[in-house]
């Protein structure tokens, strides 16, 4: 966990439990609580004026999501949606930037943890900024695998849909799937049952 739970407890923090392809917040609300993820997975997406979905990131258990818009009046400019049921801490915005305040720790761990997540955008767009579609594939997949703890060949499983593994990368439902095929011949990923091993 980036912050522990007693602890955001302690500043009224509330559990908040959601159902898959709920939202957490939409595009354009002001932001209003700081989210912690206590189980289940979400992503970060914006929808396009035609209706196309791009997936920003996705967060599971333990990450905060959109924590740096608490230190600037902007709005959300994505929004959180549930990939499976979820549960949530939330701690209202002062009640979050008092805590901060009171706990140089956990302020120096949370400003790592906005960088990192800036560090990861970076490497995200220059994977999307390829040409190659097999490239951009295969980059996000070891953008994936990346948070595993075992990075031996074909042990991390995939849990992004052929759909959502299009939205991430900018591509085509196809064209994931041709590239998906090309990886597998190339003997870097395995598809046992629909399901892909990196």
């Amino acid at each position: 966990m980036l912050i522990n739970q007693e602890l955001l407890f302690s500043y009224g923090g509330e559990v908040a439990t959601f159902n898959t392809k709920e939202y957490i917040f939409e595009e354009n609300q002001t932001p209003r609580y700081y989210h912690q993820i206590i189980s289940g997975d979400v992503k970060l997406n914006h929808v396009s004026e035609d209706g196309k979905e791009l997936i920003q990131s996705i967060h599971t258990v333990g990450d905060s999501v959109c924590e740096l818009l608490l230190f600037i009046d902007e709005k959300y400019p994505v929004n959180a949606v549930t990939i499976s049921e979820c549960t949530v801490m939330k701690v209202a915005k002062p009640d979050f930037l008092t805590m901060l305040n009171d706990h140089r720790d956990v302020s120096e761990n949370v400003h790592k943890y906005i960088s990192y997540r800036l560090y990861e955008k970076f490497v995200m767009m220059q994977n999307i900024a390829a040409n190659s579609a097999d490239t951009r594939v295969r980059g996000i997949l070891k953008y994936f695998k990346n948070y595993s703890k075992d990075q031996s060949p074909y042990s991390y499983e995939v849990k992004l849909t052929r759909q959502q593994l299009a939205s991430v990368t900018g591509l085509r439902v196809e064209t994931v799937i041709r590239s998906l095929k090309k990886l597998e011949k190339e003997k870097l990923i395995t598809i046992e049952k629909g399901k892909v091993y990196y």
